[in-house]
This record gives structure tokens, C-alpha cells and sequence, in this order.
């Protein structure tokens, strides 16, 4: 067995918890860029501006209506993808926080 003093152990927790905080920050870096905005979401969105017009030069509020629920549904796919990358984000920067109070609670004797 590995003889950990307690020092030691608050220096593994605290480099675990700053390295599982900076990978979550990573990660919701990388969803806000991909999952924000994307291109398909972009095509999809002008596709239903256009089939929206369409059906109100042809007087078709079925169409219209359709099309008026699927750009909302865009709208709110976007706000939960924005919403669950600022949420790691805010984990992965509380997570580092938390690592370096840790660190800063040994006491060398």
C-alpha cells in the first residue's frame, strides 16, 4: 500500500477536481461553437422562411402555421444547446475554483 499523508491527498483531489473543472470548460467551449449555430440549422431555418412565404402567396395557413412552429422549435433548439455549453462552463469554472481553495487549505507542517 501507498502511504498517502494528508497533504498528499489534498494535492491529488485538488489536481483532479482542476483537471475534471478545465475539461468541462473545454467541453462547453466546444458545444457553444458546434451546437450553437450550426449550418444545418442555418438551411433548415432559411427552407421554412421560404416555404412560410410561399404558403402565405398561396394563402395556405395550414402551411404557414407549420412553418411558424418549426422556426420556433429551431429558436429553442439553439437557446438549449447555448444553455447546456454555458452550464459546463459554469460547472468547469466552479470546479477550478473549488481545486485551488483545496490547494490552498494544505498546511505544511
Amino acid at each position: 500500500m501507498i502511504p498517502f499523508t494528508v497533504v498528499d491527498m489534498q494535492i491529488v483531489i485538488g489536481a483532479a477536481v482542476f483537471v475534471l473543472g478545465g475539461m468541462c470548460v473545454l467541453l462547453g467551449a466546444f458545444v457553444l461553437v458546434t451546437r450553437g449555430y450550426s449550418r444545418d440549422i442555418r438551411a433548415l431555418a432559411s427552407q421554412t422562411a421560404r416555404l412560410g412565404q410561399k404558403g402565405m402567396a398561396e394563402e395556405v395557413t395550414g402551411l404557414v402555421r407549420s412553418a411558424t412552429e418549426l422556426v420556433g422549435a429551431l429558436n429553442h433548439l439553439v437557446k438549449t444547446a447555448s444553455g447546456a455549453g454555458l452550464f459546463l462552463i459554469t460547472i468547469g469554472m466552479l470546479m477550478i475554483g473549488s481545486a485551488y481553495w483545496v490547494v490552498t487549505q494544505i498546511q505544511i507542517a
